[in-house]
């Protein structure tokens, strides 16, 4: 879930952006035959259906199409649109197709498949790239110039739906070309590809940290009265305006706090700095939970690193695991990386040079603005260069630069215009709709995860919304339950990512839907978890179902019904495929149960059959039962035979 954009300028250049391509593309002086972004050079068009076109010309200008053997002439409106249909194809190609008004175009390289719309945030953004160590030989393997990728900026429009998109480009997945690919859609699409053979497209919409109503229509939140009050709102540009004014008012008048280490005779990076009354500090782990209490601020780390004389003189790689918030690290007085904020891994590669041999001076600094601040456990710190490594796990020493006041920033509301209500479906959905689609992926939920309640009703209504408007009801739409996230309770508690999972399994309730359960696939200290494989293939399963129509087992044990049969409570679930089991061998775990006042007590728990018999001596009059209710629940072990994982779900909603 990566930040909304804090900073004026990020807000303004985006709406200011959208709003310079509606203007040049639909308020147009010129004459020239013009096509939206998407169909360009090696766009893949949907296979099976009749396909359709469109773009701008000179008004009433006569327009000719020489495709698929055949010429096709059609006319622009008055305003200057047109639009040309083509009857439904079989896969393959490449196809060539000319378009010839006042001017000349010709696109090459055209090739008929099946063509996935994929959005949500951060999770769905995640690129091949980012995650290029666990899946460092997939990329180096990566040869396949059938599959595709349609990148859409990210782009926002609180007036409304906006007809074109900035240039793109189709992009291969084909070696250092794959990189850009969201890894879950990469990983959905060659399993599709190599089931199938077909060509795959991805046309990829997605923006971290933003929330489902963000990419749902003004008609499609119509129901919401306060989502449709902001809308409104929004479309006040004299509103907005003062919104961003007085932001800038806020941040011109801001006075930052005074870091102590880059205001003495000598900054405490600089090599000739002589440190005194400096603590010593574990890495990893947060200084929280290491004698420093409640602290927002500014903290330094220090130590010097031995470096071999054979690493020296040679590029290599800092790993840092992942800091909370930002960081900068210096070695031996020198700036050398940076970032921002606190999700990314820390992976930070050196020039030649920068090491030498003996002992090497590490300096990080760290600006938490709220949490717990410092190194996230469980992640891999440790300098690397060819075959060797250095550890730099142990003991540092620290030092504090600054101390935050609450509330010490600029204060005031934040505007981000990605978080409000269909500002990026104007931009980023509107101009797509039309392009003919196989299907949706969606991969979302985690900026929502604070109010769940509201959840269910909001992406039933994107489901429908969406389907409404590429005119087809029958649109798989295919999503993503959340994974595990956060400390894990080994007590039976509340959770919003509990409620949330909930909300998201009651969309099932939608024709021709299927979620991916990835409740095993999460990490508890990172929102943004490596395993992006095992999700986009549990998604091409659910497709082989949804979508092509296999009769597979395509999910793991879903919640279908609970009986109360004295002190125990059986319950049944669908898609249990060859059977029920445990992934460990184990009696299944991580089952609740609670009398009338619902105070859910740990359960022991056996399979009978395709049912789950569960009971406890506490409880004896068991009415409710939860499975793997938590942020993070510790063994969620209940899978069916063919290895996928049981939904979490309760039946005390």
């Amino acid at each position: 879930c990566l930040p909304a954009a804090r900073s004026l300028p990020g807000v303004e250049h985006r709406i200011l952006l959208t709003l310079f391509f509606s203007f040049i593309i639909w308020n147009k002086p010129f004459a020239q035959v013009m096509l939206p972004s998407m169909f360009c050079d090696s766009m893949i068009l949907q296979r099976d259906k009749p396909v359709s076109i469109w773009g701008t010309a000179k008004p009433n200008e006569k327009i000719t199409i020489q495709f698929l053997n055949k010429k096709y002439n059609v006319r622009a409106d008055s305003e200057g649109n047109w639009k040309a249909s083509f009857p439904a194809q079989k896969a393959g190609g490449p196809h060539q197709m000319t378009l010839i008004a006042t001017n000349k175009i010709i696109l090459k390289e055209i090739l008929f498949g099946d063509v996935w719309f994929c959005s949500g945030q951060s999770n769905m953004v995640h690129q091949m790239n980012i995650h290029d160590v666990t899946y460092a030989e997939d990329i180096a393997k990566a040869n396949y110039p059938n599959i595709r990728q349609f990148l859409v900026p990210t782009l926002t429009n609180l007036q409304g739906p906006v007809m074109t998109l900035p240039k793109g480009t189709w992009m291969p997945a084909m070696g250092d070309q794959v990189r850009p690919f969201s890894a879950v859609a990469y990983f959905f699409a060659r399993k599709i590809y190599e089931k199938y053979g077909v060509p795959i497209g991805i046309i990829n919409a997605s923006v971290g940290g933003t929330p489902i109503e963000a990419w749902t229509s003004s008609e499609g939140l119509k129901d919401f009265n306060d989502l449709t009050k902001t809308i409104e709102r929004n479309r006040d540009t004299a509103y907005i305006n003062g919104l961003l004014k007085e932001m800038a008012a806020r941040q011109k008048a801001f006075i930052p706090p005074v870091d102590k280490g880059l205001t003495g005779e000598k900054p405490w990076y600089h090599p000739e700095y002589a440190p005194k009354d400096w603590r010593p500090i574990n890495i990893p782990g947060y200084w929280e939970d290491q004698g420093i209490r409640n602290l927002d601020g500014i903290v330094w780390y220090r130590k010097e690193i031995d470096i071999p004389a054979e690493m020296s003189g040679k590029p290599a790689t800092v790993w840092l695991g992942r800091i909370v918030d930002a960081d900068e690290l210096y070695i031996n007085g020198k700036r050398v990386a940076n970032t921002t904020y606190q999700y990314p891994q820390r992976r930070y590669k050196l020039e030649p040079g920068i090491l030498k041999p003996g002992k090497n001076t590490f300096v990080i600094r760290i600006t938490n603005n709220g949490g717990k601040g410092g190194f996230v456990p469980d992640k891999p710190y440790c300098i690397f260069s060819g075959k060797d490594t250095i550890d730099l796990k142990g003991t540092w020493h620290y030092k504090v630069g600054s101390v935050f006041e609450p509330r010490q920033g600029p204060g005031g509301p934040a505007f981000s215009a990605q978080n409000q209500p269909s500002a990026l479906y104007n931009a980023m959905v509107a101009p797509l709709v039309g392009y003919g689609i196989k299907g949706f992926l969606w991969y979302q939920g985690e900026s929502n995860a604070g109010r769940p309640s509201i959840y269910e009703s909001l992406q039933k209504a994107q489901i429908k919304d969406w389907r409404t408007k590429w005119r087809d009801d029958s649109l798989p739409f295919l999503f993503v339950q959340l994974p595990g996230f956060m400390e894990m309770n080994y007590l039976p508690e509340e959770s919003n990512w509990a409620v949330m999972r909930h909300a998201q399994l009651k969309s099932l309730d939608v024709p021709n839907t299927a979620m991916a359960v990835a409740i095993d696939l999460g990490e508890w200290n990172d929102i943004h978890p490596d395993n992006k494989k095992d999700v986009g293939e549990r998604l091409a399963l659910a497709a082989f179902n949804k979508a092509y129509q296999e009769n597979i087992v395509y999910s793991g044990p879903v919640f279908q019904s609970a009986e109360i049969a004295g002190d125990k409570i059986v319950i049944r679930f669908s898609h249990t495929g060859s059977g029920l089991t445990t992934k460990d061998g184990e009696q299944p775990d991580n089952f609740a149960i609670a009398g009338l006042d619902k105070k859910f007590v740990w359960a022991q728990a056996k399979i009978e059959g395709e049912k789950i018999v569960v009971w406890s001596p506490k409880v004896g009059t068991p009415m409710y039962v939860r499975y793997a209710w938590a942020d993070n629940p510790s063994n969620p072990n209940l899978i069916n035979k063919e290895g996928l994982p049981a939904c979490p779900f309760s039946t005390a909603d």
